[in-house]
């Protein structure tokens, strides 16, 4: 048991959709990343995916909408629904998602993450 700070987290590290994990809870993991840019359209078939903006502001791209969240808003994906985050800026976001999900999903890319790097 012990606190963590989000901003002294965040300080460690610069790349952009490399999610860290910071805690668990469960078999959920927290984990914090730094956005910028375009990501590439993916879906979990088997989770939802939470979104918690830090810092900054982002998008995600949906087949028939696109929403934006701002710094203290949270928007929940559900399970198996494709979607692409973006940020025009970075934007540092908080995601909670059960242990072993991987950033892109089921879509192999550039930007596929490691998984279940702590920091």
């Amino acid at each position: 048991m012990t606190k963590i700070n989000f901003q002294e987290k965040l300080g460690k590290f610069s790349e952009h959709w490399t999610p860290k994990v910071i805690a668990e809870m469960n078999d959920y993991q927290f984990k914090l990343v730094k956005i910028q840019g375009e990501f590439v359209w993916h879906n979990h078939s088997n989770t939802d995916e939470v979104f918690i903006v830090i810092e900054g502001s982002m998008k995600i791209e949906f087949d028939d909408e696109t929403i934006q969240l701002n710094e203290g808003e949270m928007y929940v994906v559900p399970k198996g629904v494709q979607h692409k985050p973006f940020a025009d800026e970075e934007c540092k976001v908080l995601l909670v998602e059960p242990k072993g999900v991987v950033n892109t999903g089921e879509s192999d890319s550039k930007l596929t993450a490691d998984n279940d790097v702590w920091i």
